[in-house]
């Protein structure tokens, strides 16, 4: 019997869970037609395969047909759920863990022109900021219906096999009543904090009614709105000591915060550069008061923070959601005393960004996440073993050549720099996004472990390449800043590339032309503001930064807003020429008929990297494949058996920005799709 808190088993009522760590409710936005069906439930098996004592799915399953999904949410309402509801229970289970479901209603928090047009009902007018969706006021009918729907769906997911349910109650339809802020209803509804409640104990008792005193059913709700006017702390505890007393519910899962706002939502789902466990303590006040099994989520991206909350006793059960999307594995290492193994969450929120902004969850650094169908999470070895030497040490080349490593093959790379890391160790280069490193350093520690070998400040010829007798070369070299992108005055320009890495100077007035709209603009804008830069960011797309996602967003905004950076949308740098020690912007528009100057001390343009892509084509004539890539088999997850020159020396493949400006996760899924099978 271990000793270590996080393997100790807990007991949730009739319940018995196999360790303190839990994955929390998230909607990873894999359902199909409203179904957790084939890619769903492979995701969710992944991580109890990897040891994780409950895995709760949907965040979250809609119980009504005015509750639209508006990030492909699973449809509680439809009863045809419950049949894939059980194979995925069945399998979940015969991998050792328990699984519950997430209900709600979004109330406001949703769109009425999704699903079936109908109107969007709150206990108020008020339109939420995210969602922006104006509601219908609640009437009695619609109270009572949806008290129903929520009882409908609590016994089809009993049906499914579910050990249990929560019920969503910050920022969702529960909350919009009990906040004093979104609840402006009369008695027996609105007014004091026992009729706010009301509809929640309404819903509560509706479901225990319907599924019985034994199937479990928690509740997860803020125990801080942390906005004037809103549910206080006091109220947070009060709403506690009730849900307790109440005898409806079996735990209670804290949040802290509103997540109305892009900004409020960050804050109650901190990312990289915010403070770790942000909301631990509260969560632990609330246990000590209420004496009831309690549970917690909110960046706890690491082991040692999960064990101090479980030793600390500040929760029964520990959430390190994102962090079982970067390594599913992490129970299994703990168990192993492999934790220098896992691979680590750098808090880049790739994976909620992506959601929020309608695209499926996937983690910034394992591509796996969310295509166990078709990726492994654990590299298997390969019979043959093959010489491969990779060029580049950027994400994409360490990827290569740790999934190769893994594999059995004999692995060296060559990187022209002094250290690993390309962009990405650019971009740790800001203290707010310095977890991005450990991208870096995770797959160092990988290859190493598995005999890579490196050369570093190597600047590599095809004699340097054919001299090591390779079976299979990976050219990993990425790109160079492309800023030759003006009808003139292309060399009076710097790239965003060149503040970051302090290439050049912050100037006094500056311009940031952002035609890439991704992290390296604002993290160029930011660096020159704090030096005292007046920046104006200017885009001619019609929002600023459009791939740096909504909760990526807020700190930048945070930081450059107190600094008075202007965002100029829809405004296009066509020209740049000097005048005296300055310089003049000639600045146009895609929509027409505007002709306009800036005069500047600095222009900086950031629009993607071009590939570095020489070596590539100097060794081309000398492959087997002259580097072509078959789509179908790399589709197919088959080996790559192409054949142009049969008196080629080796398989010739490129990856990453070499190929084309993307980002770090499309460089770590060509490497990892591509190796997996040589």
């Amino acid at each position: 019997m271990s000793s270590d808190p996080l393997l100790q088993p807990f007991q949730l009522k009739h319940l018995r869970l196999r360790n303190r760590i839990m994955v929390t409710s998230h909607e990873p936005a894999y359902p199909e037609d409203g179904m957790p069906k084939e890619r769903y439930r492979a995701y969710h098996v992944e991580r109890a395969r990897g040891g994780v004592a409950l895995t709760m799915t949907a965040g979250s399953a809609a119980v009504s047909t005015d509750s639209p999904p508006v990030f492909n949410n699973i449809l509680a309402y439809k009863d045809e759920v419950v049949p894939w509801l059980r194979e995925m229970t069945e399998a979940v289970h015969e991998a050792g863990a328990a699984v519950m479901i997430q209900l709600t209603h979004l109330g406001r928090r949703t769109r009425w022109d999704k699903g079936d047009w109908l109107p969007v009902v709150a206990p108020s007018h008020h339109r939420e900021a995210a969602h922006r969706a104006f509601p219908k006021k609640l009437e009695d009918w619609d109270i009572a219906r949806i008290v129903q729907d929520y009882a409908d769906a609590a016994e089809r997911m009993q049906a499914g096999g579910m050990d249990g349910i929560e019920l969503e109650a910050y920022g969702h339809l529960l909350d919009q009543f009990w906040s004093p802020l979104t609840n402006e209803l009369e008695a027996p509804y609105g007014g004091s904090i026992e009729n706010r409640l009301r509809f929640g104990f309404e819903v509560l008792g509706a479901i225990r009614e319907r599924v019985g005193p034994d199937f479990i059913v928690g509740v997860r709700y803020t125990g801080d709105e942390c906005l004037p006017g809103g549910t206080t702390k006091a109220d947070g505890l009060e709403i506690s000591r009730r849900l307790k007393e109440s005898g409806l519910v079996d735990f209670l899962n804290v949040v802290v915060g509103h997540i109305d706002t892009d900004a409020g939502l960050t804050d109650v789902i901190p990312i990289q550069g915010m403070a770790s466990s942000p909301h631990l303590d509260m969560a632990g006040e609330i246990r000590a008061a209420t004496d009831f099994p309690t549970f917690h989520a909110a960046r706890i991206p690491d082991v040692a923070t999960a064990r101090f909350a479980i030793a600390a006793g500040k929760v029964d059960m520990v959430g390190m959601t994102r962090a079982h999307m970067t390594d599913p594995h992490i129970v299994r290492k703990i168990i192993e005393r492999r934790e220098d193994d896992i691979r680590p969450c750098v808090g880049a929120n790739y994976c909620l960004d992506r959601i929020y902004q309608g695209g499926a969850a996937y983690c910034i650094h394992n591509a796996a996440t969310g295509r166990e169908l078709t990726m492994p999470h654990v590299v298997p070895p390969t019979a043959q073993r093959k010489k491969i030497v990779i060029v580049g040490a950027g994400p994409a080349g360490l990827e290569a050549a740790r999934v190769a490593g893994e594999r059995g093959h004999a692995v060296v790379v060559f990187e022209a720099a002094n250290d690993p890391g390309g962009q990405v160790r650019l971009t740790a280069q800001s203290h707010r996004r310095k977890e991005m490193i450990s991208i870096i350093d995770w797959r160092m520690s990988q290859c190493e472990k598995h005999g890579v070998r490196f050369h570093f400040n190597s600047w590599v010829e095809a004699e340097t390449v054919a001299a090591e007798d390779p079976d299979v070369v990976i050219v990993a070299t990425g790109g160079l800043p492309h800023t030759e992108i003006l009808t003139s005055g292309n060399e009076l320009v710097v790239s965003a590339w060149d503040i970051i890495s302090g290439d050049a100077k912050p100037g006094g007035e500056v311009l940031v032309f952002d035609d890439a709209g991704d992290h390296a603009g604002l993290q160029a804008a930011e660096i020159l503001a704090s030096a005292g830069s007046k920046v104006e960011v200017m885009t001619p797309d019609r929002s600023f930064a459009p791939e740096v996602m909504a909760m990526n967003l807020v700190p930048y905004m945070r930081s450059l807003q107190k600094q008075d950076v202007t965002f100029t949308v829809t405004f296009r740098l066509e020209a740049v020429e000097r005048s005296g020690n300055r310089l003049i912007a000639h600045i146009g528009s895609d929509y027409g008929g505007v002709a306009k100057q800036r005069l500047v001390d600095q222009v900086v343009v950031n629009h993607g990297t071009v590939p570095l892509d020489d070596l590539y084509f100097e060794l081309k004539p000398s492959s087997r494949n002259w580097g072509e890539v078959s789509h179908a088999q790399l589709i197919a997850g088959v080996p790559q058996t192409v054949s142009r020159n049969p008196a080629g020396a080796f398989q010739l493949f490129r990856i990453g920005d070499a190929v084309a400006a993307r980002n770090t996760h499309a460089a770590i899924y060509d490497a990892l799709r591509l190796v997996k099978d040589i």
